[in-house]
């Protein structure tokens, strides 16, 4: 068994997508970054890791028995063993996981760059830890939805701009359980001005699949005036968008 030691880390809790597991150079310094004393390495093939990485589904049993109780922290000079905590790479991506106890992923962080590029080294040689694992039928296929959207849509986002599209995935989602035709008709023509006359007799449903269609891909400045007009009055929403605009403050 390999390991790495004191090994800083940046818990992101309860993420099914890769994309929100912020890499080093996005983490904030208002995140809670925790010291491992030790954690176990294991190489997997790129199968298993994309499923670990992308997925909140139950581990193989093999894996969690492999890592049990081979990790710790240290809590007031004394190490606390963690049930099952270790790291994870296929050889091109590093990931550590926690699953606090249970059998699924629930805790997943990316590494330093100097951490990673010394689980690099210590994998070069060593051989893939089961080697012909593959997604099998009862594991589920990953499916995207809005509140949950495909990689391709977040591509090429920082991480304030992907939190941002989150929550404008969320208010169009509540607009599409409230189904007011004269709302989205609204909402489209605000995004886009000059559709106001094809869309009179359209119904609610071709409306807010057009707009989503429409404001889906990409970000830009278009995209965070509509999304702040968008959550205006919504004081969770706002919350969640207040926090983001802090954070431009604290980094420009």
């Amino acid at each position: 068994m390999l390991y790495l030691h004191d090994v800083w880390v940046n818990w992101f809790e309860g993420e099914e997508n890769g994309y929100n597991i912020c890499p080093f150079y996005e983490w904030r310094k208002d995140d809670k970054i925790e010291l491992l004393g030790q954690v176990p390495v294991v190489k997997i093939n790129s199968c298993l890791y994309q499923y670990i990485e992308n997925q909140l589904m139950d581990l193989p049993a093999v894996l969690l028995s492999e890592v049990y109780q081979k990790s710790f922290i240290r809590k007031n000079h004394e190490r606390v063993k963690l049930e099952y905590c270790f790291i994870v790479t296929d050889g091109c991506e590093i990931l550590a996981v926690d699953t606090i106890g249970y059998n699924i992923p629930i805790r997943k962080s990316k590494l330093v760059p100097r951490h990673e590029q010394m689980v690099y080294e210590m994998v070069k040689k060593e051989s893939i830890f089961l080697e012909e694992w593959t997604l099998q039928e009862e594991h589920g296929k990953k499916e995207y939805h809005i509140l949950s959207p495909s990689p391709d849509t977040m591509n090429g986002l920082t991480r304030r701009e992907r939190r941002l599209k989150q929550l404008m995935f969320m208010a169009l989602d509540q607009l599409h359980t409230m189904k007011n035709t004269a709302e989205i008709r609204y909402w489209y023509t605000e995004w886009s001005p000059g559709v106001y006359q094809n869309i009179q007799h359209d119904t609610f449903e071709i409306v807010w699949n057009k707009l989503y269609n429409d404001v889906k891909y990409s970000w830009s400045v278009q995209h965070e005036n509509f999304c702040k007009h968008l959550i205006k009055g919504q004081p969770l929403f706002e919350k969640m968008w207040e926090l983001e605009q802090r954070e431009k403050t604290g980094s420009s």
